[in-house]
């Protein structure tokens, strides 16, 4: 088998696959438009641009987009609307490029001029473009009347690597770095070129290349080891992507040029301010600094007194002058608390420590807030901090590394669940104002704003470990850039560009992972209760897990009932940091909605839902029902044998068979559970052990 082979089967290419398309008229009409290309500048990403163009011809229609257009043939044009391309020029001579932002790009059919043509302000926006016309191809659409203007609606489309110097990742679920192996960066850049390409066309614009929890060797990015991270900089600049580095705030103790960290001390901000301006003259695109500080342990501001706009503003002050800016993350709470204090809250952590500090930072720096209060969950409701912050910039942080929804072990798609916590309505400014529009910044102003994730990849042959995770990846970027498009939208886009055009196949994935997030929940927590898993690896089930645990306690189960009480008359008062209708309804009992119940109340499980079930019937029905329904995935799955190529077949099965076994460990363990603290019987009379 071929090398080129091997890395279609094994799913390495990913959504850059570009299967064959069909013989037919929609054939027809790409090889008449596509066989010619037209490009005259000669900037790297303009060229990186050609040279995908180019692949992507060669592999969907099995001929060569040729540099020399015939007069009287059809061809595709691209170029930025500066450059030397006269066909550029002449096409989007009569329409206004205003409108066309930074990375946006323009792109027409021109019977007139015989071109596709695709324009841009920038060269990025230019590659964008150049893969947007490669994804309508891949997706068979239409090219014959195309006439429109595309500009991405957040300004930060981010990923975090958690990835640690010695090629460890923490939260690492399809293999090890690779950036690094034993406390060196890698040789070969090959594969980070690879992932540079696969982030460009998903509309990703920045990577931190480091966990965020630094460790000692990894303290010396910004010094030591400058010269091979401004390599990787290099990689990503072609693609039009900003490299960030997650920075340790005790950076000047730990190089021992400074005796302590405090933001205020003038040698520190000193250090600081020129650890800036040496990365800033090997890297001129350096995108700035990801921070964690006072959290889990890390160092940070509190350590002296100061406040977190003291710390992230000292670092701002130091980005300033080069363009850089300070993602400073709100995952700050106490995680030493006494089990059996039901009144500290670490939902509660983030709000309170940040909403005091609104107006307090620095125009560079920009909040990273969690999609909720606690950490990833397969439920939870959105933080109420979005919405709450009316003059800081924020992005919103997912987890695209499915820690606690099956750690890419388990299909568990995830586009749906960020959907819906985009278009959740915070109700801030007093009327209609969702999540999507305070991130993308047109709620509040914000000058910076965006989305962030953190990272899903590894040096497993297919990146993300499972094959099925891969819409995961692509899925956020593509909802980074357009939070409008569908959940559906883009799992038919994925789907495309990595299988293929037959419509049976496509039908068939694309049900498994649009029902996969439903399932996963179904088989482990329920009603927004959460954690029910083994502590620190956060695999597999263990209902009493993290129960006494200084980490916090999550369901307070006890032989009357389960739940926490967060509602202001009788818990921890965490209900009243939402606004308006949001408090009124997860206070209230009666209205609260079912999947939210247990993470706002404490409930007999003889409690009656809206569902008309009681809380401990629910227990019992969706757990048999999840359990089945994940063993219906792997029957699904099965119907594509011979349909799809053999090693991408092989590997999605032998993840199914796994989760439908997992599903079941799930499913009594969490049944058994209920069923020995409540004592209640099951009402189908099914087996309980």
């Amino acid at each position: 088998m071929s090398q080129p082979t091997q890395k279609r089967d094994s799913g390495y290419e990913a959504w850059l696959t570009y299967p064959a398309l069909p013989q037919g008229q929609l054939h027809k009409e790409y090889m008449e438009w596509c066989g010619a290309v037209s490009v005259t500048e000669e900037h790297e990403t303009i060229q990186a641009a050609l040279s995908e163009w180019q692949r992507g011809i060669l592999l969907m229609l099995g001929t060569e987009s040729v540099q020399e257009p015939q007069p009287e043939g059809f061809c595709v044009a691209f170029g930025t609307f500066q450059g030397g391309n006269t066909l550029i020029r002449n096409v989007f001579a009569e329409m206004s490029t205003d409108a066309v932002g930074a990375e946006g790009f323009a792109i027409r059919t021109s019977f007139a001029h015989k071109c596709i043509a695709v324009g841009a302000a920038a060269p990025a926006g230019l590659l964008y473009g150049v893969f947007h016309l490669l994804r309508l191809l891949g997706s068979q659409k239409e090219i014959g009347q195309l006439d429109e203007i595309v500009n991405p609606v957040n300004a930060l489309r981010m990923i975090n690597h958690w990835d640690n110097f010695d090629g460890s990742v923490e939260r690492g679920y399809s293999g090890r770095s690779f950036f690094y192996e034993h406390n060196r960066f890698v040789e070969d850049m090959g594969r980070i070129t690879d992932y540079a390409r696969l982030m460009s066309t998903a509309g990703i614009n920045a990577i931190a290349i480091n966990n965020v929890n630094v460790h000692a060797l990894e303290t010396l990015f910004i010094s030591t080891y400058l010269p091979e991270v401004a390599r990787i900089a290099g990689i990503f600049r072609t693609y039009g992507i900003r490299l960030f580095l997650s920075v340790n705030f005790a950076g000047p103790m730990h190089e021992g040029e400074v005796g302590n960290a405090d933001p205020l001390d003038p040698g520190v901000r000193q250090w600081w301010q020129k650890k800036a301006a040496d990365i800033y003259r090997l890297i001129p695109d350096f995108g700035g600094f990801v921070v964690k500080a006072d959290s889990e342990n890390r160092p940070g501001p509190f350590t002296y007194g100061r406040d977190h706009a003291d710390g992230a503003n000292m670092l701002a002050e130091a980005l300033e002058p080069f363009g850089g800016i300070v993602i400073w993350r709100c995952f700050v709470y106490n995680c030493k608390q006494d089990w059996r204090d039901r009144k500290t809250d670490r939902a509660r952590a983030a709000f309170d420590h940040f909403k005091p500090l609104d107006g307090k930072f620095k125009d560079n720096v920009i909040l990273q807030i969690k999609n909720g209060p606690m950490d990833f969950q397969v439920r939870e409701p959105v933080s109420p901090l979005f919405g709450a912050l009316e003059q800081t910039n924020q992005v919103i942080e997912f987890q695209i590394a499915q820690e606690y929804t099956g750690q890419q072990r388990h299909v568990c798609y995830l586009v749906p669940q960020w959907k819906e916590i985009m278009e959740f309505d915070t109700q801030a400014k007093g009327g209609a104002a969702p999540v999507k529009h305070i991130v993308d910044g047109s709620v509040w102003g914000n000058r910076y704003s965006g989305v962030a994730a953190v990272s899903s990849v590894g040096n497993d042959r297919n990146w993300t470990g499972h094959l099925l995770a891969q819409a995961n990846l692509y899925g956020f970027g593509r909802l980074a850039w357009n939070p409008e498009l569908s959940s559906e939208e883009i799992a038919a886009e994925w789907i495309a560009l990595t299988f293929g055009s037959d419509t049976d196949v496509a039908g068939v994935i694309s049900r498994i992972l649009l029902d996969s997030w439903e399932i996963y929940e179904s088989y482990t927590a329920p009603l927004g209760v959460g954690w029910m898993i083994n502590p620190e690896h956060h695999y597999g089930p263990n209902v009493d897990g993290y129960e006494y645990s200084q980490w916090g306690t999550y369901h307070y189960a006890d032989r009357q009932g389960i739940g926490v009480d967060r509602t202001t008359a009788t818990g921890t008062g965490y209900s009243a940091q939402y606004m308006g209708s949001n408090a009124r309804r997860y206070d209230s009992l009666a209205a609260c909605p079912d999947e939210l119940l247990l993470f706002f109340h404490h409930v007999p499980y003889t409690h009656v839902l809206h569902s008309g079930k009681t809380v401990i019937q629910h227990i019992y029905d969706s757990h048999f029902a999840g359990a089945e329904r994940a063993a219906g995935l792997l029957e699904d799955w099965r119907t594509l044998k011979n349909r799809v190529a053999e090693g991408l077949y092989v590997q999605v099965e032998e993840r199914l068979q796994g989760q439908a076994a997992h599903a079941r460990e799930w499913r009594d363990q969490i049944n058994t559970y209920f069923y020995r603290k409540s004592g209640i019987e099951d009402a189908g009379g099914r087996r309980i052990y």
